[in-house]
């Protein structure tokens, strides 16, 4: 058993597509329309046949609550793995990301928190060698 497909709840999938390639570096996968949303994945431009990541409307009624309540508390809703989270902070600050949590080491690992403009926290981690 493997993880296939990850979701990121977003309050509008256009702005979230723009976010997660233009800004994150992610590539559209999958676009299939589903009557006023869409089927809409993105994954890393470094494992394309990888883990898939859904960018699913949030328009359940429970949905907002629970990411308000996230966001309040400071809490990530999901976290990246990337190689060096000093190099990626600095290079997303670059492009105007909003960051809630700077780079904070933690033992051998060390994260980020930024918001995605989509009503998420969202960190980024990597861990020493």
């Amino acid at each position: 058993m493997r993880i296939h497909l990850s979701s990121v709840l977003v309050d509008d999938q256009d702005k979230a597509l723009r976010f997660y390639t233009e800004v994150l570096g992610f590539v559209k996968k999958t676009e299939v329309p589903l009557g006023e949303d869409r089927w809409l994945t993105v994954v890393s431009p470094e494992d394309q046949d990888g883990t898939e990541l859904v960018l699913e409307p949030d328009s359940h009624p429970a949905v907002k609550p629970f990411k308000a309540a996230l966001v309040e508390d400071g809490i990530p809703f999901t976290s990246f793995a990337v190689d060096n989270v000093h190099q990626e902070y600095e290079r997303l600050r670059g492009l105007g990301v909003l960051f809630t949590q700077e780079p904070l080491e933690m033992g051998p690992v060390t994260t980020a928190v930024f918001d995605d403009t989509c009503g998420n926290l969202i960190q980024i981690a990597h861990q020493a060698q």
